[in-house]
């Protein structure tokens, strides 16, 4: 699996070290995700440009540690707007992270059906 969303030898190294708890490691960064982009929503609408900066990079570090390439580019560019306090732009980024995590979700599941 390896594209522009996934990168594979992350992950076949991820299953390497975590062996039989690799699916509970895909399983934990989907729920958590979904946190962090509740999280991005909720700091784009109420304008806090520092609380959005540190969602976007928090999510951007768990993003990489997975190997979800994509994911983690989007939430950097958005930590920079906020980090810069450019919130113009944030709304679109927000709907491109939403957007990738999706799909993210999708190959994650797929992945996680392999050890089902």
């Amino acid at each position: 699996m390896s594209d522009e969303h996934l990168d594979s030898a992350i992950l076949v190294t991820l299953q390497e070290v975590m062996e039989t708890e690799y699916p509970v490691l895909l399983d934990t960064f989907l729920l958590d995700s979904q946190e962090r982009v509740l999280s991005l929503r909720r700091a784009l609408a109420s304008g806090d440009s520092e609380a959005l900066r540190c969602a976007a990079h928090s999510f951007k570090g768990s993003c990489s540690n997975l190997g979800a390439v994509r994911l983690a580019e989007l939430c950097f560019a958005l930590e920079e707007m906020a980090r810069d306090g450019r919130l113009e732009g944030a709304a679109g980024c927000v709907e491109g992270i939403e957007r990738e995590f999706a799909i993210v979700g999708i190959l994650f599941r797929a992945e996680r059906q392999r050890f089902a």
